[in-house]
């Protein structure tokens, strides 16, 4: 069978996952999943295991402490190997919004009075409010707008922003509520040309197939580990060569051990043991669908990424269909996807009712899903949007259903 004949076994996927037995979810289509995606069971067992047999002060030579410490470091090396990263180049903190904080705090190093950093205003606030802080050490901030006609960042707008001045630039590999994906690529090949950092933001990108960061040439790229089926964690990726030299944001004792530099008091030991179990999990989806042996991580980790994106254009399409063709809803971003150009993350506004009463109506139809900014609330401002109010968002992983799909649409037509 080839790989275009292969389809994602949702049973097999669905029975990964305790949330879809147990008594309070069970019967309700889940879709906000950008907000936080539920765990396989592998992840729930390697935390108990850990807070059960291990819960100590890693690194010493007792045996409880040795292996502690080993399944730490496993969980580092492992993340690293399916991102396409050495394990030196990436930290796991509290959360993105963490994360980009204390970066932002090292890369000022980088800037000088009169020095640019672009933000973008399609980005969740997380990779947004940590550059305008900058401005303390005199930098101009440029805002990269998105083109309102399409809701797409455009890099021929990009390229007339760059000048000589230009430091960094953030922006988003996925938009959390256009749901576009955004060609990180080709942004990192401009903006390395004018010697201008990346930093990319996968929150939104990352759940629906994890990067390859060497292909992408970005420079620090970050996601949010609760939203690829792990605990409340989030993890940063930056470039060896730049993380070295950065000034140390950590115990002074620390002081060129990077990237512990920039991860001020380490991780949480437990829930870092427990991303181990998102590794075997993506493992167990390979070994179910696939029967090719010798494949490095990277390479199954990319199968895996594939299975998903079919799965989730067969789900996702004939909501975005639906609502384009509603004439009392508006759809934010495309009505299609095709190719992985855009997440399953789909935002919607009505011009007849609040978003606040879609929700609450989808909700009493056991439709998990709710009205936000969802933190993105420059987004809505440029698009006329009531940031209060919002837009309802239905947000699809890997693991919802075509029945889930019928269920909204059947939700969304009572209301």
């Amino acid at each position: 069978m080839t790989l275009e004949n292969i389809k994602l076994d949702i049973d097999y996927v669905r029975s990964q996952f305790p949330a879809f037995k147990d008594p309070l979810s069970k019967d309700w289509s889940f879709f906000e999943n950008a907000g936080g995606s539920y765990v396989p069971q592998n992840v729930i067992e390697k935390l108990t295991e850990f807070m059960t047999s291990t819960k100590v002060q890693p690194y010493a030579k007792y045996p409880m402490s040795k292996i502690a410490g080993e399944n730490m470091d496993l969980a580092t090396d492992l993340f690293s190997k399916m991102i396409n990263a050495k394990n030196n180049e990436i930290l796991i903190g509290g959360s993105t919004s963490i994360n980009l904080y204390v970066l932002s705090n090292a890369l000022k190093k980088y800037i000088n009075p009169g020095d640019e950093v672009i933000v973008t205003n399609q980005d969740h606030e997380a990779n947004i409010s940590p550059w305008l802080r900058l401005k303390e050490q005199g930098a101009n901030i440029v805002q990269w707008k998105f083109n309102l006609s399409n809701q797409e960042l455009e890099i021929s707008d990009l390229e007339k922003l760059i000048t000589s001045k230009t430091k960094i630039l953030a922006v988003t590999h996925c938009s959390n509520i256009i749901g576009s994906v955004n060609n990180l690529k080709d942004i990192c090949k401009l903006a390395h040309k004018n010697n201008i950092i990346v930093i990319g933001d996968g929150v939104s990108y990352a759940p629906h197939g994890f990067p390859n960061v060497k292909e992408l040439d970005v420079d620090f790229y970050t996601f949010s580990l609760y939203k690829t089926y792990g605990p409340h964690l989030a993890l940063l990726y930056g470039k060896e060569e730049i993380l070295k030299d950065l000034p140390n944001q950590n115990h002074e004792f620390l002081n060129g051990i990077y990237p512990y530099t920039i991860n001020p008091g380490g991780p949480n030991h437990e829930e870092l043991v427990s991303l181990i179990g998102i590794y075997e999990y993506f493992i167990k989806l390979y070994d179910h669908h696939f029967k090719e042996k010798g494949l490095s991580i990277l390479n199954k980790i990319k199968k895996i990424n594939n299975l998903f994106s079919k799965h989730e254009e067969h789900i996702a399409n004939p909501i975005l269909k639906y609502l384009h063709e509603r004439k009392d809803l508006k759809l934010l971003g495309k009505n299609k996807i095709i190719n992985k150009d855009r997440a399953p993350t789909i935002s919607f506004i009505s011009n007849v009712k609040t978003s606040k009463n879609i929700s609450e109506e989808l909700v009493k139809n056991k439709i998990a899903t709710r009205n936000d900014n969802f933190y993105a609330w420059r987004c809505l401002e440029h698009l006329g949007i009531n940031t209060e109010d919002g837009v309802v968002r239905l947000s699809m992983a890997h693991y919802n259903t075509y029945h889930e799909t019928k269920n909204v649409i059947s939700a969304l037509e009572k209301i």
